[in-house]
């Protein structure tokens, strides 16, 4: 993951080539997301800015941003699992790579498929991109908003794009955060920005031009599947792609751990990533550690400890005092950018902890976040008067993913340069698990939440716990 910062200009905008360093302070604001390079685009003639900071997990040595190819210009923040892939079926080698980029596929793609190159992304990202040739603006978030992504609008009617609120507040009179699972694709020179518009205006002029290119099924909050499968069955496929969604996040030319609290789900990922690495070839070894922190005598530490035993991992322990907490409690609504209480307190162990893990050289972590969401985890859940409306709180608690879980996630972290990673919340389990019948995920006789998750990863002749 990066940071990633631009300006959509037009006549009223200065000079760029005079404001490169006033726009260069702005996106290092952005630094701590990208501690490794950064980067800048500016054209003049079109008002165009694109800045980049940039946190180096794939294509260490050469895949520096912005990204420019084939009269392109592009800077993204995020990871494209599938980009290999993309390569040789969509596009059928026609291109050869400049960088080892995973993200340089996008600009391909975009000259193949225009904006339909967003739907055929299986990652998580947020990206500007700019075509020098045609004039075409195209932004885009990941379908779950995993990515955070804002944007804002000048008293000069520019737009300005950045990864976090902190860079768009000296200039923008409005800032928004923009949709996960959308994009804008705009004519640079017959768009909004060119009008005699007002900010508001521009400002909801450009969302009416927003396209949600995520429509899954389970959307409309009344589908779910019966059970048509036997429940083994059922537990078979959930194994299956919820390890194929680890295999994936383990895209890596850096070190990389795991977050452990003891916790089923934490838990579960820790197991499937040690089992996979086993057969692995990695400049780093095989060797897993695992991450863990809390107060003195916490249960999760307790917990996290068995779980690290078991599995083999090698494990670090971290204890932080309550003082040590409130201390960092201006820091963390500082990279948080929210009062929301709970996502405050949630984000305390996780960013200290993350501060801890990078001082060891680790640069990305994977993490157990959204397995509550998509399964009616949480022991509210127990009180469901009905399967429908335990489908709907499901299907709510993903759609407020982007603004509690995910930001928590990405941000606690980021603020440190060290990116998580959430297999769970891959798209293909994800449309897989929000389908299944409620039955199957809340076991009420026996009042077991997460039922048909605990089955797929029952194995008594080789347990995973």
């Amino acid at each position: 993951m990066c940071g990633i910062f631009a300006l959509f200009g037009n006549s009223n905008t200065e000079n760029l080539d005079n404001m490169r360093n006033y726009y260069l302070n702005l996106s290092k604001k952005l630094r701590h997301r990208g501690p490794d390079w950064n980067g800048i685009y500016i054209n003049n003639d079109d008002k165009i800015l694109i800045c980049h900071e940039r946190l180096s997990i794939v294509g260490v040595e050469n895949g520096s941003q912005p990204i420019l190819s084939n009269n392109m210009v592009l800077s993204v923040n995020g990871e494209i699992y599938n980009y290999k892939q993309l390569y040789e079926y969509a596009l059928n080698d026609k291109y050869t790579p400049q960088t080892k980029s995973d993200c340089e596929v996008i600009i391909n793609l975009y000259k193949e498929f225009g904006s339909n190159a967003v739907k055929m992304l299986d990652g998580i990202f947020s990206f500007v991109l700019y075509s020098e040739e045609s004039k075409n603006v195209l932004i885009a978030r990941d379908p779950i908003g995993i990515i955070p992504l804002y944007y804002g609008v000048t008293k000069n009617l520019e737009l300005l794009v950045s990864s976090e609120m902190k860079s768009l507040i000296d200039d923008c009179v409005i800032i928004k955060e923009f949709p996960p699972g959308h994009y804008i694709d705009i004519k640079k020179s017959n768009s909004p920005l060119d009008k005699n518009f007002t900010p508001k205006k521009l400002l909801e002029s450009l969302e009416q031009k927003l396209i949600r290119y995520y429509n899954p099924l389970y959307r409309e909050n009344t589908y779910f599947q019966s059970i048509k499968e036997e429940e083994h069955e059922k537990s078979k496929i959930i194994n299956k792609y919820l390890t194929k969604a680890v295999n994936k996040r383990l895209m890596a030319d850096v070190p990389f751990g795991v977050l452990l609290s003891g916790g089923l789900d934490s838990s579960l990922i820790a197991s499937i990533t040690k089992r996979l690495m086993k057969d692995r070839k990695s400049m780093w070894g095989n060797d897993l550690h695992s991450f863990s922190i809390g107060l003195e005598n916490a249960p999760d530490l307790i917990a996290a400890k068995k779980v690290a035993d078991f599995i083999g991992t090698i494990h670090h322990e971290f204890i932080f005092t309550v003082q040590e907490g409130i201390d960092a409690i201006h820091d963390l609504i500082y990279h948080l950018e929210t009062f929301d209480v709970t996502t405050i307190r949630a984000s305390t162990p996780m960013f200290l902890l993350s501060r801890r893990i990078k001082s060891m050289g680790i640069k990305m972590v994977l993490s157990g976040e959204g397995a509550d969401e998509m399964f009616g985890g949480y022991l509210y859940f127990h009180n469901s008067p009905n399967d429908m409306q335990f489908h709907n709180e499901c299907i709510n608690r993903v759609r407020g993913l982007h603004s509690f879980d995910c930001l928590r996630a990405n941000k606690s972290t980021m603020a440190w340069g060290l990116e998580a990673r959430v297999p769970f919340l891959d798209q293909k389990l994800l449309e897989i698990v929000m389908t299944l019948d409620p039955k199957l995920k809340l076991c009420k006789e026996r009042k077991i939440e997460k039922y048909i998750l605990r089955e797929a990863f029952d194995t008594p002749d080789n347990p995973y716990l």
